[in-house]
């Protein structure tokens, strides 16, 4: 289907986004670009930008007891299709009942968990105890099938393995629930005597340290059976977990060279990701991480190029949850970086609604938008040139290629000093998808543009090859 019309000149991409896009399986698994570092490769080698909206209830359950439905995730993956999107952080959570945001007395469960609950005793949530020298071939049966479906959706999946937030946040106040308590790693939620935070603190922290062996070789089946799981699989990226403590750092570590060791022994070898928050940046850009998440609005607002270190993905849950803006997919990209947004799709904490906002729809739209134009450009040879824009937002390959971003709108002047010959211009219009053609000559040191619309804009400048004269 051609998503493409020509009114009154003008060109118009006027279906879904989704129909252009992640029609196809997605295939990998993705490496880090050897040309070009700040994107990653897909199987064939090309050059893949990643953006997604995720949410918090892909995997496991989440919300109140007897109350929240369950999750659709087909639906979410129509979603996802339908806004031109191809990532989700596929989040893991490693209690099973209680959250700091809420009170200690609202049973806000999380189901299935990795380990069987098998008794004969009765957990602090009243359930069976876990057996933790048994996994639930359930809980990675129904993982696989996630997965598998996200793929056929043309998504690629970082698989969270562990969660920040299963250990105790709710700084003391007794009044807020502790989700420490429905940890299967807690004394008394398990048959096999561990205990996972000997300090007696009501924290649980020592169990993201290398403080207590036990606890790290529990901890190293459960990941060895999720590569297992998926380890033929083409879309996966590995994420060691989400806003873990900041003493974390050293056990982050200790299980990225594990997951690295073991899949020695696999066929296939997915990245592995360190996120922030409360861990800062230097710890990630030190760490073996294949990709990061950083910290700081900057990352937003103003993004710092991309130097090719690390693969970066802005992820919004790390720096502005709750919050979204169509610019920011176009400003991450244009700085050589991804760009993904925590999306409160359907929670339960705004009354699991049978729509997601839609004033959010702006930016998931332009999230699709930005991947459509990373596609049609020669991403591998785009590196920031933010010197070349009057804005300071300019994706180029010198002389060949230019994605320029006009947050404002109006005037913006391109050097284009490096091209030779007859340029073909474009003029992207975010909000209405709307694309005004143009024409320009390369050899000047620079030239001015001006948008033919108010509000932000996106130009796109390529040279003119010989067989596309007329």
């Amino acid at each position: 289907m051609n998503c493409v019309r020509m009114v009154a000149g003008v060109l118009t991409w006027a279906c879904a986004v989704s129909t252009a896009l992640g029609a196809e399986r997605a295939t990998g698994p993705l490496k880090v670009h050897p040309a070009n570092p700040r994107w990653f490769a897909d199987g064939a080698g090309r050059a893949v930008w990643l953006t997604g909206s995720h949410t918090w209830a892909g995997r496991q359950e989440r919300g109140v007891e007897g109350t929240t439905p369950d999750f659709a995730y087909a639906g979410y993956l129509a979603f996802l299709q339908r806004h031109g999107h191809n990532f989700i952080r596929l989040w893991a959570w490693e209690h099973a009942q209680w959250m700091q945001f809420v009170g200690s007395d609202v049973p806000v469960r999380y189901t299935p968990l990795p380990w069987t609950r098998t008794g004969p005793g009765k957990a602090l949530d009243g359930k069976p105890q876990f057996d933790l020298s048994r996994l639930d071939d359930g809980y990675f049966a129904r993982l696989r099938e996630r997965v598998v479906a996200a793929r056929d959706s043309g998504l690629y999946v970082a698989v969270m393995l562990f969660q920040g937030f299963s250990l105790a946040k709710n700084r003391g106040d007794k009044t807020k629930g502790n989700a420490w308590h429905g940890h299967p790693f807690h004394r008394a939620n398990n048959v096999n005597g561990l205990d996972g935070n000997p300090s007696r603190d009501d924290t649980g922290n020592e169990v993201h340290t290398l403080k207590l062996p036990a606890v790290t070789a529990l901890q190293e089946t459960y990941v060895r059976k999720t590569i297992d799981t998926l380890n033929d699989l083409d879309n996966v990226l590995w994420e060691i977990g989400n806003e873990c403590h900041a003493g974390s750092v050293e056990w982050q570590y200790h299980l990225i060279r594990f997951i690295k060791e073991y899949e020695k022994t696999k066929p296939k070898h997915p990245l592995v990701g360190m996120t922030g928050a409360p861990i800062r940046n230097p710890e990630m850009l030190r760490s073996p991480a294949d990709w990061i998440s950083p910290v700081g609005r900057e990352y937003l607002n103003d993004p710092p190029v991309a130097d090719g270190k690390k693969i970066i993905v802005v992820d919004t849950d790390h720096i502005l949850p709750w919050d979204h803006n169509p610019q920011w997919p176009w400003k991450c990209l244009l700085r050589g970086h991804h760009f993904i947004l925590m999306d409160g799709y359907r929670d339960f904490r705004i009354g699991s609604p049978k729509e997601p906002k839609p004033e959010w729809d702006v930016t998931r739209r332009a999230m699709g938008h930005t991947r459509r134009y990373a596609e049609r450009m020669d991403l591998a040879a785009m590196t920031p040139q933010d010197k070349l824009a009057s804005t300071g937002y300019c994706l180029a390959n010198p002389g060949v290629e230019y994605l320029v971003y006009v947050p404002a709108g109006g005037k913006v002047t391109v050097d284009l000093s490096a091209a030779k010959g007859d340029l073909a211009t474009a003029w992207f219009n975010p909000r209405t998808g709307e694309t005004h053609k143009g024409t320009a000559a390369g050899g000047g040191a620079s030239e001015s543009f001006t948008a033919p619309f108010p509000g932000d804009a996106v130009l796109h400048i390529k040279q003119v090859q010989e067989g596309d004269k007329q």
